[in-house]
């Protein structure tokens, strides 16, 4: 994709794209279908560095779940989204993304990946589109703001730069991953203008635990698998990661959003941890029932109820910090533990290392369109406005579905 890096003396644009992630490219590839011509400025060196970052493990594009079901994943904000999800479906989103070369797969676990499980590979083929439609690209711009005569401004490599744009989408991110280019700079630039902006947060991150410093010397980096956690009247299956600093992973994630709200209204909150699931309590109480003989408790513990040793020293963290004795424990006691050890959640992990932020553009401020109703002709989308979701691809696909929407708004303020 032809790009430039040096400052220009106010040069005219149609359209101005802010941001070169899936929203703001998804909403110049619409805008430039229906005729617009669009150039898109980014911070950074190159186009898509979080949208990378996102494919390192396996691209999860979207989600093959029921609409019902993919649509409670928006929580508060999904009936602001359903509309624009309606617009652009997971078929739609993978329709695209095999028309790019990139056909997709199901996985068993229903989420959508590109068959070649990463995100390089359809970003190179997204960009050549895009140039062969026209779309530039102005790297090593970041936005700062308007001048007094409402144009866009810039900070380059050459000095401030001044951009006399027709219309304008705002598509910069959160403020999670800093150092790929969301760092949410753009919230007082918004709020001074008197947009109502939430406050960002982390979303999809972890959380700190006061682990022991035997618990968290010994067992940083290891992983508990198959386990199911729950909080309140939410649980979600999968794997959490023990860290120095206390616990995350895509189970966690999964309950982010509640925990972090009752982290900040109470400053800490208990995460039940479930270390066998699929065993029926009465079994399990059963196993742990037979006699230990001259085995140690923890080697015992071990065969009998089949638990790595992560997890029997989460156990015992947890009963230090109880002041019990495992080996104290009747049977069904300790079944009941086994499978309800309780993690005091004591805070959240920064937000420069969370997935995603919660917060941004309050929905109530957008048109229709997603046009920001005080400032005509600038357009939002993607991680700047106030929704969030789980990992899945539902972080992905929303940004792609409002990306689509702002730049259908923005065709339709052109009169294209």
């Amino acid at each position: 994709m032809t790009g430039y890096t040096g400052a220009v003396a106010t040069p005219v644009a149609e359209v101005a794209i802010i941001g070169a992630g899936p929203a703001g490219l998804m909403a110049a590839e619409v805008l430039a279908q229906g005729g617009a011509r669009v150039t898109v400025y980014d911070a950074m060196p190159s186009a898509g560095r979080k949208f990378l970052m996102a494919g390192r493990g396996g691209l999860n594009l979207t989600h093959s779940e029921p609409r019902p079901e993919f649509l409670a994943r928006y929580g508060a904000a999904a009936p602001r989204l359903a509309p624009v999800i309606d617009g652009f479906p997971p078929d739609a989103l993978r329709a695209w993304s095999e028309a790019l070369g990139q056909p997709t797969f199901v996985g068993s676990s229903g989420r959508v990946f590109p068959e070649a499980f990463k995100a390089s590979p359809l970003l190179r083929a997204w960009l050549r589109r895009l140039d062969a439609m026209g779309v530039r690209l102005a790297l090593r711009h970041r936005w700062i703001g308007w001048d007094d005569g409402g144009r866009l401004l810039f900070q380059t490599p050459g000095g401030q730069c001044a951009v006399d744009a027709v219309a304008s989408v705002l598509a910069l991110g959160g403020a999670s991953w800093p150092r790929l280019g969301s760092d949410g700079a753009w919230v007082e630039t918004l709020a001074a203008k008197g947009v109502a902006v939430s406050p960002l947060h982390p979303a999809n991150g972890g959380f700190t635990v006061s682990w022991s410093e035997i618990f968290r010397n010994r067992f940083e980096g290891h992983p508990l698998k198959g386990v199911a956690l729950s909080f309140g009247p939410y649980s979600a299956r999968g794997e959490a990661m023990i860290t120095r600093a206390g616990i995350e992973g895509g189970a966690v994630y999964a309950l982010s959003a509640g925990l972090r709200e009752a982290v900040m209204a109470g400053g800490e909150t208990t995460l039940n941890v479930s270390l066998r699931p699929d065993l029926e309590s009465g079994r399990l109480t059963a196993r742990l029932s037979a006699p230990r003989g001259k085995q140690s408790f923890s080697s015992w513990l071990r065969k009998a109820a089949h638990l790595p040793p992560v997890a029997i020293g989460l156990l015992q963290e947890a009963a230090v910090g109880s002041g019990v004795s495992l080996p104290s424990l009747s049977p069904a006691s300790l079944a009941g533990l086994i499978n309800a050890v309780p993690v005091q959640l004591t805070g959240m992990s920064p937000i420069a290392r969370a997935i995603s932020s919660a917060g941004g553009i309050s929905f109530a401020e957008l048109d229709a369109g997603f046009m920001i109703r005080r400032l005509p002709g600038v357009f939002a989308a993607g991680e700047m406005l106030d929704w969030e979701a789980p990992t899945g691809g539902y972080l992905l696909h929303a940004s792609f579905a409002t990306g689509a929407a702002a730049g259908r708004g923005a065709l339709k303020w052109l009169g294209h």
